[in-house]
């Protein structure tokens, strides 16, 4: 029943949560600001201000696309003893160059910090996001919680307007909105101890996420067997990281992936496979189905997870699915927890389109129409289980961690 849905008890806590939020802005702004800190204020809301101004620099073409190729609320003491044990600090968890300390004369820039986390070509969209707002709050000038809460979510505001289409970025945003200030601890704080407290829950965040890929590589190995045959998607940075630790872990097993057209993603899968000394086979598109006999499993990536249990990827991804699951071949996702959206599509047609230029190699009659959406929608009963930072899930208990992560 729609009154049980994971959206529905979600949407009626936050809306409790708005209604006293409400309420406490009904309190004179003189009581929460000394006059100094007003003037303070009134140059941190310019700031922001300039931030949200800046945009995808081609509206054309979402950002979703230009960088794909190119590049929790509740979180258990399991998970963290896990992100810990995985690996040390990694020389990526540093501060970019342009972040550091020293350009004190220009005014921050929250889309700015991000772009400078985003040239990491191994650091996620999502973890870049979480990596700029725990920057927001290192460099912010307020003087109350409820200033700096204020900035924080028009900072959030603010990279997920930069790529609406991007559904791990806006994921990535909620959740470290909701992980990093819900704490009733800070209510019983002074404000520079409350700072320092969000400092560190933002780092940490950050720290859990960057370091989800190596747990979910981790999870999946007991699932590659000797002698197996896998069919790979497109680029998932995820997957290549279940594939490399599979390889590194001395398994034999071959790849078949796909070309990925057409921005040929699959051919940079390919060629990083090949460094592994890892068999590789490249496969057009349309010869899935002809090749799917010769398969052991699927893997692939998710561009988000939504609260069916289904995911939304790379165009392609679902009508694998389909000839898989006529064929009984596991199809296995693997997609770190910030990915988990409150998203709930219907159809292929019912989420934001994300475009791609696409170049058939001859010129295309005006009136011919062209299909330029980057991605597509896979149920859940065509997925048989997915691989994520907080254990191997089935499509079905996705809700359930919804519910958990965005409490």
């Amino acid at each position: 029943m729609w009154y049980r849905s994971p959206s529905f008890i979600l949407d009626t806590q936050q809306q409790l949560r708005d209604d006293a939020v409400a309420a406490a802005a009904q309190i004179p702004e003189s009581r929460l600001l000394s006059p100094a800190t007003a003037a303070t204020t009134t140059t941190t809301h310019n700031t922001s201000s300039m931030a949200e101004t800046l945009q995808n620099p081609n509206p054309n073409v979402s950002a979703y696309y230009q960088t794909r190729a190119a590049h929790h609320g509740v979180v258990t003491s399991d998970w963290l003893a896990q992100a810990q044990a995985a690996v040390g600090r990694h020389p990526d968890d540093l501060l970019p160059e342009n972040s550091k300390a020293g350009d004190f004369g220009k005014a921050f820039s929250v889309v700015d910090e991000f772009n400078n986390w985003r040239k990491q070509p191994d650091l996620a969209e999502a973890v870049a996001a979480i990596r700029a707002l725990a920057s927001v709050i290192r460099s912010s000038e307020a003087t109350t919680m409820m200033e700096l809460e204020i900035e924080l979510k028009k900072a959030s505001d603010s990279l997920k307007s930069w790529d609406t289409t991007s559904i791990s970025l806006t994921a990535g945003c909620d959740l470290f909105m909701r992980y990093v200030t819900r704490t009733s601890a800070l209510e019983y704080e002074d404000f520079t101890s409350a700072k320092s407290r969000l400092i560190e829950r933002a780092e940490k965040f950050g720290e859990i996420s960057y370091k989800a890929r190596k747990i979910i590589a981790m999870l999946s190995q007991e699932f590659i067997f000797d002698g197996c045959t896998i069919l790979v998607h497109g680029f998932s940075r995820v997957v290549l990281e279940v594939l490399k630790t599979a390889a590194q872990n001395r398994k034999l097993f071959r790849v078949l992936c796909t070309e990925g057209r057409p921005d040929r993603t699959g051919l940079r899968l390919s060629n990083e496979l090949a460094k592994l000394d890892v068999p590789v086979k490249l496969l057009i598109d349309s010869a899935v189905a002809y090749s799917m006999d010769e398969v052991d499993m699927v893997f692939v990536g998710a561009d988000g997870v939504v609260e069916s249990g289904g995911i939304i990827n790379m165009m392609g991804t679902y009508q694998i699915a389909l000839v898989a699951h006529s064929m009984n071949k596991p199809v296995y996702v693997a997609a770190e927890s910030y990915k988990f959206a409150r998203l709930y599509p219907l159809d292929q047609k019912d989420m934001a389109p994300a475009l791609r230029p696409i170049d058939f190699g001859v010129p295309i009659p005006s009136k011919v129409e062209v299909e330029t959406s980057a991605r597509d929608y896979t149920p859940p009963q065509y997925l048989t289980l997915l691989f994520t930072d907080l254990g191997v899930l089935t499509p079905s208990v996705v809700s359930d961690e919804l519910i958990q992560l965005y409490l």
